[in-house]
Formats: C-alpha cells, sequence, structure tokens
C-alpha cells in the first residue's frame, strides 16, 4: 500500500468511526479519544487531517450530503431548463436525492439520518452554522424555485412550508421503517420509490393549500 494510499485508508477510517460515534452518543457526548480508539489512529492524525472535532463533524456531514446536493441541483436544473417546473417537479428535485441515497449506501445512510436527527434535537448551538454552511445554496435556489411554482403564496408562507417539507423529510428518513409496525405490515418502507411518491405529492397538497384568515392576521 502507498503513502497516499495509507492516508486516504486512515482519513476513511477516522470519517467512519466519527459518523458511527456521533449518531450513537451525540458530538458533545464523542470524545477525540473515542474516536481514536475506535479507529485505531492517533491524535496526530486526527490533527492531520481534521484539525478539531468541530472540523471533523464539518468533514462527516459534507461527505453524505455534498453528493445529495450536487444532485439536488442537477436535477433542479433540468427541471428549469425546460420551462417553468411544476411543484411537484420542484420538490421530487429536493426530495429524491437523500431518499435514492438511502437505497445506495443502506446501513450507512441510516447512520448518518440517526446523526442528523441528533444534531437537530440535541446539537442546538450548531445547527445554524451547519445550515447556512450545507445549505446555503441549497435553500436559495429552491426558496426561488418553489416562489416561482407557487407564484400566489406570500414569501413568508413559502419559508414556512419549506421549514415543514424539511421536517418531513427528516422524520421519514429516520423512522420510515416504524410505519411498517403502526400500520401491521400493510405498508412497505421497502418501497422507496413509492415512499417518494407519496411524500411529493402531500408536500405539494401542502404548498397548495391556502393561507387561511387567521393565518394572515396572526
Amino acid at each position: 500500500m502507498t503513502t497516499v494510499e495509507i492516508k486516504v485508508d486512515t482519513k476513511q477510517r477516522i470519517l467512519d468511526s466519527a459518523e458511527r460515534l456521533f449518531a450513537d452518543h451525540g458530538f458533545e457526548g464523542t470524545s477525540l479519544r473515542t474516536i481514536i480508539a475506535d479507529a485505531k489512529v492517533n491524535l496526530a492524525a486526527i490533527h492531520y487531517h481534521f484539525r478539531s472535532k468541530e472540523a471533523l463533524l464539518d468533514a462527516v456531514i459534507l461527505r453524505r450530503l455534498g453528493p445529495i446536493n450536487r444532485e439536488r441541483l442537477d436535477l433542479l436544473d433540468v427541471c428549469e431548463r425546460k420551462g417553468h417546473p411544476l411543484l411537484e417537479e420542484v420538490l421530487e428535485a429536493f426530495l429524491a436525492p437523500p431518499f435514492r441515497a438511502m437505497t445506495r449506501q443502506g446501513e450507512t445512510a441510516h447512520t448518518f439520518s440517526r446523526l442528523m436527527g441528533r444534531i437537530l434535537a440535541e446539537e442546538k448551538s450548531m445547527f445554524p452554522q451547519l445550515i447556512k454552511h450545507h445549505f446555503g445554496e441549497i435553500l436559495e435556489r429552491f426558496q426561488k424555485a418553489l416562489r416561482n411554482a407557487a407564484p400566489d403564496l406570500p414569501a413568508e408562507e413559502v419559508f414556512w412550508r419549506m421549514f415543514f417539507v424539511g421536517g418531513v423529510l427528516a422524520h421519514t428518513l429516520r423512522c420510515a421503517r416504524d410505519i411498517e409496525m403502526f400500520s401491521g405490515g400493510l405498508c412497505d418502507a421497502t418501497d422507496v420509490e413509492g415512499t417518494l411518491r407519496r411524500l411529493v405529492e402531500f408536500t405539494a397538497a401542502g404548498f397548495r393549500a391556502p393561507v387561511t384568515e387567521g393565518v394572515r392576521r396572526a
């Protein structure tokens, strides 16, 4: 094995261990010492590749979200080149890549979804920085596309409904398997494309819902 291959292998082992441990114990609950022991590396290797625990978490997230967000933008580009995309097309461009990534990546994708769930639920101080870093371009592009696809919706409501779409997506990615138990086996959580179709239809209906007078007054 060459020196370059050794460095890559070391970096991947650190990322794999950090992702799993952060998902299991949270960012604050996982020490660098624990990651070092799990990955079978030394502290110098952590500092060489990542400099700090915060930078390591950022690299863990970027490794999974980078390809997903690139695919989202590629799909949105395809929709927009055809003219004025339908609301369902814009939502599918946002929702489909993480679902399909879970199909490709199997258990590693479930580990990452647990990690993101922990960050959303527990690491509140880190959330705004992570959103800005990893979702800045995504939010800007999709907010514009959704406003064009739902022109009668006030700008404030577009942001609210984008926020709700993100919550529905996160819940479905983390808990999709639970529906098999709740439904007594009637619903098949392994039907990725079927789940996606339902999610697109559900969120599109939410975007099309009228803004009630009570919401306007509030």
